[in-house]
């Protein structure tokens, strides 16, 4: 069997779409369900249930999904919506059961799969982060132990004893990211709830996650976020329209989702207007990493140069626009951003039709390894963001072996986000000392 926290095995979820609603399972049920059962999670037909309707479409979120995490492993699970990430959680979450197959964990496990998951509006916060430590099997003075520390983390010190049906968005996810990761549980799953959060919030729950995971506590974590993926897990899971298509290190299965489906590492297209992402007056179409030739690059030297292709339509004249872009590498450190400085249009209102503004990234600039680009575009007076495409396109750079780019003859490893080569002089002086 081998020592593991979780282990899937022929994992299959089946929806139907248009069938008659079945009877609404309570909180009562689900957790009689779980004191039966409360390690392994064994699917029904649902065939099986009254009320379905035998002519209903058939959807499966996930289809025969087989793998094993091991203690102490974090694992992300990545893929485009629809391609059952979050379903998988579910089960793993036992909040939902699957149809075939059967997900066992092992270990107490702690879920923030959305906005306030586990909150009970009418209670406060005080009241919800003990009853959330209850429903982990925790002791009240264990919960107690905690409780400073997940207020402070939280930030909602004055708000703590307010029910938390008014409570923001924002102070939802900070309290429950702060319960869920601080109350210890043996396996934390994690779904794609950071977007919610503002920047300096998303730092404090990454570090806080590393913090955990480096506590040899077992992380599934989905996100759409690559960056935080190649930070986070050395471990990643491709899932393709409920399938497991790639498993394996995280830079490789990151590598393999870039550069499948509509778009890939090195070009992103939106051919149809009305689903690409703008506003009233300018929508993005495309956007492109090129290098020396004119070819589309997934990988570039990093002694040679590059350019970032942003193609969009202003549907809208007469305002002046300032198209941006900015560099993160793969741990999801902003490397650079920059702002499109061409004189043509500084200050000029713009008429209808395509553009393409060009940013051009110098060789012997950029440090080796996985380079994540996103672009935007502002209007400028009154500044209005019309569109903003975080990790839209990406590319590797390579060092090269041959002593001319910026380490030399060095082989070991060189951190950093940039690596200029940069001009240095040597004077050699004779005499070892000078005498007294």
């Amino acid at each position: 069997m081998g020592d593991f926290a979780i282990r899937l095995e022929g994992l299959g979820k089946r929806y139907r779409i248009g069938a008659r609603r079945v009877r609404y399972r309570t909180l009562r049920d689900t957790l009689a369900d779980a004191l039966v059962s409360p390690f392994t999670r064994r699917g029904r037909r649902t065939g099986d249930r009254p009320g379905a309707s035998d002519s209903a479409e058939i959807i499966w979120a996930l289809k025969d999904v087989s793998f094993q995490v091991a203690h102490g492993e974090v694992v992300g699970i990545i893929g485009r919506n629809g391609a059952g990430k979050s379903t998988l959680l579910k089960i793993l979450s036992r909040i939902t059961e699957p149809t075939a197959g059967f997900a066992e964990v092992r270990g107490r496990v702690g879920s923030l799969l959305e906005v306030g998951t586990g909150f009970h509006a009418e209670l406060t916060g005080r009241e919800n982060i003990f009853f959330n430590g209850a429903i982990l099997g925790m002791k009240r003075r264990e919960v107690a132990r905690k409780f400073d520390e997940i207020v402070a983390f939280a930030e909602v010190e004055r708000f703590i004893d307010t029910p938390v049906k008014h409570y923001s968005s924002g102070m939802h996810l900070r309290l429950a990211f702060a319960v869920a990761a601080h109350l210890e549980p043996e396996v934390l799953l994690v779904d794609e709830v950071l977007a919610v959060g503002d920047a300096s919030f998303q730092k404090k729950c990454l570090s806080k996650m590393e913090d955990v995971g480096g506590r040899g506590r077992t992380i599934v974590f989905v996100s759409h976020n690559m960056p935080a993926i190649t930070r986070l897990c050395e471990r990643a899971v491709l899932l393709e329209e409920g399938r497991v298509i790639s498993d394996g290190p995280a830079h490789q299965v990151v590598s393999t989702y870039l550069n499948a489906g509509g778009g890939t590492a090195k070009l992103r297209e939106w051919p149809d207007r009305t689903k690409a992402p703008g506003g009233s007056v300018a929508r993005l179409r495309a956007v492109r990493i090129v290098k020396e030739g004119d070819l589309p690059a997934n990988s570039v030297d990093i002694r040679r140069p590059l350019r970032i292709e942003m193609e969009y339509e202003v549907v809208k004249s007469g305002y002046v626009l300032m198209p941006y872009v900015h560099f993160n590498n793969e741990e999801g450190v902003r490397a650079f951003s920059a702002h499109d400085v061409d004189p043509d249009w500084q200050g000029r209102p713009r008429p209808t039709g395509r553009y393409v503004s060009v940013v051009w990234v110098p060789g012997n600039f950029l440090a080796e390894g996985m380079m994540f680009v996103g672009v935007g575009l502002r209007v400028i007076s009154p500044n209005i963001r019309e569109f903003h495409e975080s990790d839209v396109v990406a590319f590797q750079v390579v060092d090269s072996p041959d002593g001319d780019s910026a380490r030399g003859p060095f082989v070991g490893t060189m951190l950093g986000v940039v690596r200029p080569l940069l001009r240095w002089t040597t004077e050699f002086r004779s005499g070892s000392s000078r005498s007294s």
